[in-house]
């Protein structure tokens, strides 16, 4: 063999060996052979809401990390409730992740009389996905040009405008009764089961406005089809960096944060939360994902178990009193 031929095969498996370097390195090591299946992850609203897609586009980086396909599974009803109930009583070991968010576990244990789960005993946090506003919106053939078109009307016509949210009990739920209270916007409610359904809807002219997350409605403000009047936080990216916030508006008490995050049920083996974490937290960071998050609306977390049951007791004592203040309560 000529030394241009030991070269070449000498070249090819160098390059053999980083490219497989490069593999093992994307992937993390198992916590005792775990993963070794398939992860389910349960998304508690139907296709195409602002939960769907979170959880999609962290789990398409999470398979490189781990070696593991994902299984997203969307089981939507009463307000995320279904969901998370059905992810609280999976087995405790590692093999369902659900994906909640503010509204779920913060608001619904105040606002329904049964939720069939309890966030604080039947659940892990892993790590919180992203922080975002509110948004309130109209299809672009909407007359309401500004939000104080909008107050305007909702006011001197009491009842006359409709507005859409992805379900009963959810954060978009809550500001708009905290509207009705706070600002005299006395509009009617129509609960979706997730936003996908109730997109359709404002864009087909079915309902006038939409409370919802920024990450459900950023493409479809971007094209034009939606208008965004106002926002609750100053947690504004991409799309959203210039609408107004409604505390700017002069609207007081009206600063909303809403939020997903990563859950395991209660009793996950440690060794096993804290891999999942890891996994999340560097897929979260990774360039690509961070990115999506941010073009969506909302500002990247990726905080610890720790750190996020810090952020969730904190939010349930704020949403259970706001619950109270507003008197609603649901079956």
């Amino acid at each position: 063999m000529n030394n241009a031929i030991r070269l070449t095969h000498a070249l090819i498996a160098v390059l053999a060996i980083a490219c497989a370097a490069g593999a093992s390195a994307q992937t993390l090591p198992r916590a005792g052979g775990y993963p070794d299946k398939p992860i389910r992850f349960v998304s508690p609203f139907p296709p195409g809401g602002g939960n769907d897609t979170a959880t999609r586009i962290v789990t398409q980086k999470l398979t490189e990390l781990t070696g593991q396909s994902v299984i997203v599974e969307n089981r939507g009803g009463a307000g995320g409730n279904l969901g998370a109930e059905l992810a609280a009583k999976s087995p405790a070991d590692g093999y369902t992740v659900f994906t909640g968010q503010v509204s779920i576990m913060a608001v619904n244990p105040a606002l329904y009389a049964r939720t069939g789960f309890d966030p604080l005993k039947d659940f892990v946090p892993l790590t919180q996905i992203n922080a975002a506003p509110l948004v309130i919106v109209v299809a672009a053939a909407s007359p309401f040009k500004t939000f104080q078109d909008l107050a305007v009307e909702t006011k001197a016509k009491p009842g006359s405008v409709t507005f859409a949210t992805p379900g009963n009990g959810t954060l978009s739920h809550l500001l708009g009764e905290v509207l009705k209270q706070e600002a005299g916007m006395d509009m009617v409610h129509v609960p979706y089961k997730g936003a996908g359904t109730a997109i359709t809807d404002l864009l087909g002219g079915q309902v006038a406005v939409m409370i919802t997350s920024t990450s459900s409605v950023a493409g479809f403000v971007q094209n034009g089809k939606m208008r965004a009047l106002a926002v609750t936080s100053p947690r504004r990216l991409g799309v959203f960096k210039d609408v107004p916030m409604l505390a700017d508006l002069g609207y007081r008490n009206m600063v909303f944060d809403d939020w997903y995050g990563f859950f395991l049920p209660a009793g996950t083996p440690k060794e096993r939360v804290d891999y999942l974490a890891r996994a999340l937290i560097r897929a979260l960071n990774s360039p690509e994902v961070a990115s999506r998050i941010r073009d969506g609306g909302s500002e990247v977390v990726a905080n610890t178990p720790a750190q996020f049951a810090e952020v969730l007791r904190a939010d349930i004592a704020r949403w259970s009193q706001a619950v109270k203040l507003t008197g609603l309560r649901l079956d």
